[in-house]
């Protein structure tokens, strides 16, 4: 075999040609071909996860990587690695970052007007027992704020937060990132998921489904382990209750919106129904230790407080946004309006990306489409100027404030194009297909084995998005191999992928930094990575048995 391809050695007329996919291309072997193409993500993850190179340098290293291997080792054309390229860096623009940059616009300005504040007090409001606190803060406050911002801003607000109401800062600390689980895999207005159905191909719907029928078995499990955290087996023995509505109801929640009403709102729901029940649950059970209350509490100031308490105006509006994102995206999904919306689609095929896959019929990386008002990056647009209104932002506020967002989130932005675009390119050019391929001859024990796939790449990557992207596609290639239904093993990467955000570099120093435990990443790593393996042990076996008759029935 030529170390430089045919295409290398051409005129440049012909560096955009037809591809046919070969998973086989390196050697005429599966295992070579399936090992060559390990290599950019090897380089992601070595430079993240060993170098600690910032993630926006390690993605367009593993592009670069890809390109190389794409080109050299399965022959495609170099004009066609790169269209593949810019290819995922458009969808990692729109509709993914579009989507996080509205939904942390409508968050920065609800930061701006103080009414996050009141927000944060309303919380504090119903117990001065530290395990209720940790209920509502850190998993249901925690939940909301995953679901509007994600990467990273749960664990720094809510652990501050808990340091304020009197936790001490390793606790909060190590409360706030087991917290930080369950919710992932549909944060940032559902950006994971969404991800992870357009890199596999598979519908939206049946993806979201499935995950929505994982993730909940986790969120029955937090909440008790956060008051076990709190307060150990007294925790769990006295607040009980409250961990196990909340449990219920957020596992119910994320059920019910994900199969049945929208992708994008699913944590918001399953957030506000299970903080609301709590809540309920406390006025039902005054006397009850976990709902004590003082004074103070009572009057929206923190333990040893007098400020005076939020007006209840000031408190319905605090709620205000997050009462207008269901609105609106709950009027998106009518009948009556939902196809009007969908018809405006911005839909071609990439000009010059002509792959074909292995048998011969046109790749899904070739074509682009993009629901332009329906998606939910517009939406949430529509939601923030409405916001906007109702908490009496001016139209330079407004718009200074999505200036600012832009600016916090330039990184993030390049990160994920990079992540989107390495995606592309393995895509296209069958390094996946070939990966997924040899991990199929794992055989019926890959149910098992595919979420420690998506725990190992958010470990490394801090992002289920990032995950998703990486190893969506590789895990249906590997289901289809292995004889496994695909919506299965791609839900199982992002599922298994939220348990591994608790020990990813990148939450840790968040968490480190928010509680004024600068270099003492490691001490939180050692008190998070039992609970996280085990989590996974569980959802893994949940997950193998769902591929059997024994729970087969819960697939869509």
């Amino acid at each position: 075999m030529s170390l430089l391809p045919a295409t290398l050695l051409t005129s440049s007329s012909e560096l955009l040609a037809r591809y046919q996919q070969d998973p086989q291309a390196v050697g005429g072997s599966l295992g070579l071909s399936a090992l060559v193409s390990v290599l950019p993500l090897a380089v992601v993850l070595v430079l993240l996860g060993v170098v600690r190179v910032r993630a926006q340098w390690a993605a367009l290293a593993g592009l670069l990587a890809a390109l190389v291997v794409a080109v050299v080792g399965f022959s495609m054309p170099v004009g066609t690695s790169l269209l593949a390229a810019a290819h995922g860096a458009l969808f990692g623009l729109f509709p993914i970052m579009w989507i996080v940059v509205n939904a942390l616009w409508v968050f920065n300005m609800t930061v701006a007007t103080g009414h996050f504040d009141v927000l944060r007090r309303s919380f504090g409001t119903l117990s001065i027992d530290e395990r209720t606190q940790a209920i509502l803060v850190a998993f249901c406050f925690g939940a909301l704020l995953e679901a509007l911002a994600g990467f990273g801003a749960p664990v720094a607000i809510t652990s501050v937060m808990l340091v304020a109401l009197g936790f001490q800062p390793l606790k909060a600390a190590v409360v706030a990132l087991v917290a930080n689980t369950a919710p992932v895999a549909f944060g940032a207005m559902g950006v994971p998921v969404i991800t992870l159905a357009r890199v596999t191909g598979l519908p939206l719907d049946q993806v979201a489904s499935m995950v929505g029928r994982q993730t909940p078995f986790l969120a029955l499990l937090v909440p008790l382990l956060l008051v076990f955290l709190v307060d150990g087996k007294r925790g769990v023995r006295e607040a009980w209750a409250p961990a196990l509505v909340c449990g219920f109801v957020f596992a119910l929640g994320q059920f019910l919106t994900s199969n049945f009403l929208s992708v994008e709102l699913t944590d918001i729901v399953a957030a506000l129904l299970s903080a609301l029940a709590v809540f309920a649950l406390a006025r039902m059970q005054p006397d009850a230790v976990w709902a004590a209350r003082s004074p103070a509490m009572a009057g929206g100031g923190g333990p040893g407080t007098a400020q005076a308490p939020d007006s209840p105006t000031e408190v319905r509006r605090a709620y205000a946004p997050y009462v207008i994102i269901i609105v609106v995206f709950a009027l998106a999904q009518l009948p009556g309006i939902k196809p009007a919306l969908d018809a405006v689609e911005i839909a071609f095929t990439v000009p010059g990306l002509d792959v074909l896959d292995p048998a011969g019929e046109p790749h899904s990386t070739t074509a682009y489409s993009l629901t332009a008002i329906s998606t939910a990056g517009t939406l949430m647009l529509v939601a923030g100027a409405i916001v906007a209104i109702v908490l009496k932002v001016g139209g330079g506020r407004a718009l200074a404030t999505y200036t600012r967002t832009l600016d916090e989130l330039k990184w993030a932005i390049l990160t994920v194009a990079g992540v989107l675009a390495l995606a592309y390119v393995m895509n296209a050019s069958a390094q996946t297909t070939a990966i997924g391929l040899f991990v199929a001859g794992a055989g019926g024990a890959l149910a098992f084995l595919s979420p420690l796939l998506g725990w190992f790449a958010v470990a490394v990557t801090g992002s289920d998005t990032s995950a998703n992207a990486l190893f969506g596609s590789l895990q249906v290639t590997a289901a289809q191999g292995a004889g496994l239904p695909p919506e299965l093993l791609a839900a199982a990467n992002s599922s298994g992928g939220v348990l591994g955000k608790m020990l990813s570099p990148q939450n840790l120093a968040i968490a480190a930094v928010a509680v004024k435990m600068e270099g003492e990443e490691g001490v939180l790593l050692r008190k998070v990575i039992g609970w996280s393996l085990g989590l996974l042990v569980i959802l893994s076996g949940i997950i193998a048995l769902q591929a059997t008759p024994v729970l087969g029935w819960m697939l869509p």
